[in-house]
């Protein structure tokens, strides 16, 4: 049952709505001003509420731009015996569902209000999709079942929608571009993201590229040029290896974090941006900046809130997880869907330590992919690296209640396993 607040300083007329519209199954709750109307917003459940614009003291126009810090979602219905394009344009400019002039014709009453609640529901369930969809975007790029990575996809779901500034800080080869990517969809997926490696520049290059430049700044400045702040502005801009920024840069850098603003190469006129800055680096920046190559207000400017992506070494549950997602991936990519990977390829990928993390074990698995002329991928097809690490046991295990044609096929892979892919 759906609950309605009628809120008039006519008894007679709140009264007589309230006659009118309990036939169609509301619960209906009435308030003679908007004192009252606050009153009951703090402590009903309202779905939706009808006002007079006109009462006593606060007018309903008043109430409901208080109400907006109370409760959103509840759409509002004015009613007024004194209907003014100008009253109607300030009643829906400060959100109200819909406008009636007195007196109210209920047919049409009834149809506004039904009309109402559904888009609530509407937009109730959209709400719940959306953050199911976020959830589905997060845990489809952040790969994994560790505890570590279920920890680090909670924090990331919290810090995510605010204007925090991130540092990711993580080895080479952890993923820190895909966590920034999860960062940003999660939060603002239709805004852009501006991913810039700072080690890949030189510190002019660099300068240029995030701030851009007028025509005739410098040699070969033939036309102005946005810059990538710019081109982020409302999203978001992903620094990479944001230890290899130059000093000369950092201090214009802490600029933008500091005032929101940004002054194009060749230029004096300030340019206002609205963005969220993620950056990232494997090195340890704590010690770079008491080493003295980067400056510590900077550095607590950009790490509000660090996130640390745990290397694939310190992860060991996830090696399999992660080698038959970029198997099934490769396989497709290169029409091979009649591969098999053997047991002891796992047991040998779960006993190294993987120094290049998650892309040195993509790159693994696209290699072998490729190069494979066996149906099997055994122990034989792995890079030399790999092969000095343990198979395992001899012995197979042979769970209860599966068939012949089942067991003789585990045996057959478990053997091939075992002889190194030797038939």
């Amino acid at each position: 049952m759906h609950t309605l607040l009628i809120v008039d300083d006519e008894k007679n007329i709140r009264e007589g709505l309230k006659k009118a519209l309990m036939p169609s199954g509301y619960k209906i709750i009435l308030g003679k001003d908007g004192d009252e109307a606050e009153k009951l917003f703090m402590t009903e459940k309202i779905d939706l509420a009808v006002f007079d614009i006109r009462m006593p003291g606060q007018s309903g126009l008043e109430v409901l731009e208080k109400l907006q810090n109370i409760e959103r979602s509840v759409p509002v219905i004015f009613m007024t015996g004194h209907g003014s394009v100008e009253t109607a344009v300030e009643a829906m400019r400060l959100g109200a569902y819909d406008f009636m002039t007195k007196p109210i014709n209920l047919d049409k009453l009834e149809i506004i209000i039904s009309r109402a609640i559904k888009q609530k529901k509407l937009e109730v369930e959209n709400k719940i999709l959306v953050a199911e969809v976020k959830k589905n975007q997060i845990e489809s790029l952040v790969l994994g079942h560790s505890r570590s990575i279920k920890q680090m996809i909670e924090k990331i779901k919290l810090v995510a929608p605010s204007k925090a500034n991130i540092y990711l800080y993580g080895e080479s080869g952890t993923g820190k571009e895909v966590v920034c990517e999860a960062i940003h969809s999660y939060a603002m997926p239709h805004k852009p993201l501006i991913r810039v490696n700072c080690a890949a520049l030189s510190a002019s290059l660099l300068e240029s590229e995030l701030f851009g430049h007028e025509k005739g700044a410098f040699t070969g400045a033939e036309q102005t040029k946005i810059g990538l702040f710019e081109a982020a502005s409302e999203g978001t801009i992903f620094l990479d290896e944001v230890s290899e920024i130059p000093k000369e840069t950092q201090v214009k850098l802490l600029r933008v974090l500091q005032e929101k603003k940004i002054e194009r190469v060749g230029s004096t006129k300030s340019i206002k941006v609205d963005i969220r800055i993620i950056s990232a680096s494997n090195k340890d920046l704590q010690k770079e900046v008491k080493e003295g190559r980067f400056r510590e207000d900077l550095f607590f400017r950009l790490n509000v809130v660090d996130i640390v992506i745990p290397p694939l070494r310190e992860r060991k549950g996830d090696i399999e997880y992660l080698a038959k997602y970029f198997f099934d991936v490769y396989a497709k990519e290169n029409n091979r869907e009649d591969l098999h990977i053997t047991n002891g390829v796992f047991t040998a990928f779960s006993s190294y330590d993987w120094p290049g993390n998650v892309r040195e074990l993509k790159n693994v698995i696209e290699k072998i992919v490729v190069l494979s002329t066996d149906k099997y991928i055994s122990h034989k097809d792995l890079p030399d690296r790999l092969k000095s690490h343990p198979l395992g046991s001899d012995t197979v295990e042979i769970p209860l209640g599966i068939t012949m044609e089942e067991i003789e096929k585990k045996v057959i892979f478990e053997t091939i396993r075992y002889c190194r892919g030797n038939k």
